[in-house]
């Protein structure tokens, strides 16, 4: 089954199926199946719910968004994963086998994107905040 996720030319992931979305200074949508709505409480700020979850970093949580993002590129082989997705237009377990990439390995690949939008906000704007779906 073919989830429908793509990299796209700013290299960043796409999905046409149906999933979670974030929404504030950054929008974007959760990796269905793989990414937990609070995927973004790694890089230091608790997500705050009801229904949704709230996030608010500013420049002082800079510092731990760096920092998870070094974690989660020194644990993983983004080399193999950028390769696999800029060769390929979606996926499926028998193809992420093939290229020895595991689950873990892509929901680590999915955070390691979102720590990316949200370090960049930081940086553009001094502050990111977003609204995650349960």
């Amino acid at each position: 089954m073919t989830l429908g996720h793509r990299v796209n030319n700013n290299n960043k992931i796409e999905s046409n199926k149906m999933g979670r979305y974030y929404s504030g200074d950054i929008d974007g949508k959760f990796w269905f199946g793989l990414q937990p709505s609070n995927a973004a409480d790694r890089f230091g700020v608790q997500g705050e719910s009801p229904d949704y979850l709230e996030y608010w970093f500013d420049e002082d949580n800079l510092p731990d968004v760096e920092k998870e993002i070094e974690r989660i590129e020194g644990s993983l082989d983004v080399e193999k994963i950028e390769t696999f997705f800029n060769n390929n237009n979606g996926y499926n377990d028998e193809m992420l086998e093939k290229h020895g990439i595991n689950d873990k390995e892509l929901a680590d690949y999915a955070d390691l994107q979102l720590g990316k939008e949200i370090r960049d906000c930081i940086k553009q704007t001094g502050e990111c905040s977003f609204t995650a779906e349960l």
